[in-house]
């Protein structure tokens, strides 16, 4: 693999795809059950789907189970791909790549809470609420907003990947391939070396 290309770890591709693929998933199921059982804020003109709060769930648990990896790469071998002590300061030069890339970084950390908050508050509700009609629990807002906030950080997330990087970053997310000092079987001992830091600091 050249050198010169957008190079991504492979763990980092792994996790960003398969959770970016759950939340999408749970973005499009999600419209489905509001549109199905609510749609106060607008809808469309499509028959109820039956059995969709359910296949709505069982997305919402398999990303349950799979962001908490995300979220630890994210804070830890991640962190230079979130925001930054001068990351607001820098969006005064969005003209230059520093600024586009602090806000890319900016739109990451908003993206990565939203997920959090969608996930807090999903697990929160009660699966007969929607049925019943039952549409103004304050959880349910909660997970409406943060759908919502997924919806417009993806959005803004892919806008601004193309920025930063074009389309060598979206290959780069994509491959398959890895490189000798990022191959699995290195997994294990950097996991290792990383939680022994972690506890000697503490």
């Amino acid at each position: 693999m050249s050198r010169s290309q957008p190079y991504q770890p492979l763990l980092l591709r792994i996790l960003h795809n398969v959770n970016g693929l759950l939340a999408l998933g749970a973005i499009v199921t999600g419209f489905l059950v509001y549109n199905t059982y609510d749609g106060r804020f607008g809808k469309l003109p499509i028959s109820p789907i039956e059995g969709i709060i359910d296949v709505h769930g069982t997305i919402a648990v398999t990303f349950f189970f799979f962001i908490p990896l995300f979220i630890l790469y994210s804070f830890h071998a991640g962190k230079n791909r979130l925001i930054q002590p001068d990351s607001f300061a820098n969006l005064s030069h969005l003209t230059e790549f520093i600024g586009q890339y602090s806000f890319h970084r900016i739109v990451n950390t908003f993206m990565l809470l939203a997920a959090i908050l969608s996930i807090i508050s999903g697990r929160m509700m009660k699966e007969e609420w929607l049925p019943q009609g039952d549409l103004n629990q304050t959880w349910y807002s909660l997970h409406l907003l943060a759908w919502a906030v997924l919806i417009g950080g993806l959005a803004i997330h892919l806008l601004s990947v193309a920025r930063v990087g074009g389309a060598p970053l979206f290959q780069a997310m994509l491959s398959v391939r890895f490189r000798p000092e990022d191959s699995p079987a290195l997994w294990g001992q950097r996991l290792n070396h990383w939680w022994q830091n972690l506890r000697s600091k503490s």
